[in-house]
């Protein structure tokens, strides 16, 4: 059989870090990408092929696609878009331009970066295309709205996708993990400073009593209910590998249970829940 091959963003840390090396040693070519060169040297000289890729920055997802093509004389099997990043706040406090930055990432970017590669699964007629979702693609949690809308328009992107891939043989899939093992919380805290004016806002108390301790615990506990990224690579090789892949795999017990109740309660009552969270 021919060797398969996949394109993984956000490589540097977590998640896809974890499912790079994983399906290498499944014996998949996997084009690891990173924001930065020094992240993609690292992985390079732990046995990778790495490149950059920004979702941010439109010159720099064209290169990437190209640089892929080339290395692969134009096919592609699987694109799993998996970076991405949270501005924790409270809506009324997040700014326009940080909106604006985080969509640039998290769903324009994966979108972008889709579209340019679904002529060359159609032409070759088959392909995989899983997007990192998360339990917040489909509830939402105080103080994590900016990171919520990019997570629920990207599920609405997907399912519609979906729709129109079916007869292609390309396949869509989202993954939904609930809180994973990575350096996501650090990365948010990074923002959450560049971005939030927490001082002059109306929830002053709840982000010193509660977002800010959250953000700078260093105590390295993990979270209730906290999964290592290898259980979203788990999931990830399910979607790459079954015939038939499910529409959407959910990775944690917030998710599935959150699933369940998002199904069963009033939104009224699921409200009720969520605010404690």
């Amino acid at each position: 059989m021919a060797e398969k091959t996949i394109l993984i963003t956000g490589c540097s840390s977590g998640i896809g870090y974890d499912a790079a090396h994983a399906l290498a040693k499944r014996g998949w070519r996997v084009f690891a990408t990173c924001r930065q060169q020094i992240d993609c040297a690292r992985l390079k000289a732990e046995g990778l092929e790495s490149f950059v890729l920004d979702y941010a920055d439109e010159a720099s997802v064209e290169s990437a696609v190209a640089e892929t093509l080339s290395r692969t004389s134009g096919t592609l099997d699987a694109l799993f878009n998996n970076g991405a990043y949270a501005i924790p706040g409270a809506v009324e406090d997040v700014p326009r331009d940080a909106l604006r930055a985080i969509f640039e990432t998290n769903l324009f970017g994966y979108h972008d970066l889709t579209r340019r590669l679904i002529p060359v699964m159609r032409a070759q007629g088959h392909g995989r295309i899983i997007n990192c979702s998360s339990v917040l693609g489909f509830v939402a949690m105080r103080f994590r709205g900016s990171y919520n809308a990019t997570k629920f328009a990207l599920e609405g992107l997907t399912d519609t996708l979906r729709l129109e891939m079916k007869g292609t043989g390309i396949h869509v899939t989202l993954i939904e993990p609930g809180p994973i093992t990575t350096d996501f919380r650090k990365n948010a805290r990074r923002e959450f400073e560049t971005w939030i004016d927490w001082e002059s806002s109306a929830q002053r108390y709840l982000y010193e009593t509660a977002a800010i301790p959250r953000l700078n615990d260093e105590s390295g506990e993990p979270a209730p209910f906290e999964l290592p990224a290898s259980a979203v690579t788990a999931k990830l090789i399910r979607a790459l590998e079954a015939p038939r892949p499910k529409p959407r795999y959910y990775v944690t017990t917030p998710t599935y249970a959150l699933g369940l109740l998002r199904r069963m309660l009033s939104t009224r009552a699921l409200d009720r829940i969520l605010r404690k969270g």
